[in-house]
């Protein structure tokens, strides 16, 4: 018998049986941050960028990513998600720009969206990288993590940054 809550008692992998817990409304934010080279960030600025808005293209995408989050985290649920937004913005910095996004995430259901929105954050990252790797292959992805989470059984949480 395993001691795990994502195993059966023959100690494989299960999802866990959500089916006894509340609706509950539940949201989540995560933040992800870049860090970009003074040309990148003029070269956004002036609309220099080849494949198209970085930030137009990086926000369908973490959106698209939200909707899809069961099928890449083994053990999460699909979840209907009822909305999912993202601010991006640029923060100076001494040697370029961070870029600092944030996904918002909200359902109506068993299950927390946490994993929904750093997936999204964390694709809208790498998209904007995509979409800009052509002028700044230094780009980093730095620290992705959850802001805030609200509703369900453990209550709401607010990291200290």
């Amino acid at each position: 018998m395993s001691n795990f809550s994502h195993c059966n008692e023959e100690g494989r992998p299960k999802m866990v049986d959500i089916s006894q817990k509340d609706i509950t409304t539940r949201t989540a934010i995560a933040k992800s941050t870049l860090s970009l080279s003074n040309e990148l960030f003029e070269a956004i600025e002036d609309g220099l960028i080849k494949k198209g808005d970085p930030l137009q293209v990086a926000q369908i995408a973490g959106i698209m990513a939200a909707k899809k989050t069961a099928d890449v985290i083994p053990m999460c649920h699909p979840v209907m998600l009822q909305g999912s937004d993202f601010t991006f913005n640029y923060e100076k910095k001494e040697n370029g720009y961070d870029l600092i996004i944030h996904a918002t995430v909200k359902c109506s259901g068993k299950t927390g969206v946490e994993m929904e929105a750093l997936t999204a954050v964390s694709v809208a990252a790498l998209t904007f990288y995509d979409m800009c790797k052509a002028v700044d292959k230094t780009m980093v992805i730095k620290e992705t993590f959850i802001v805030q989470k609200t509703g369900g059984k453990s209550g709401d949480f607010f990291h200290k940054q």
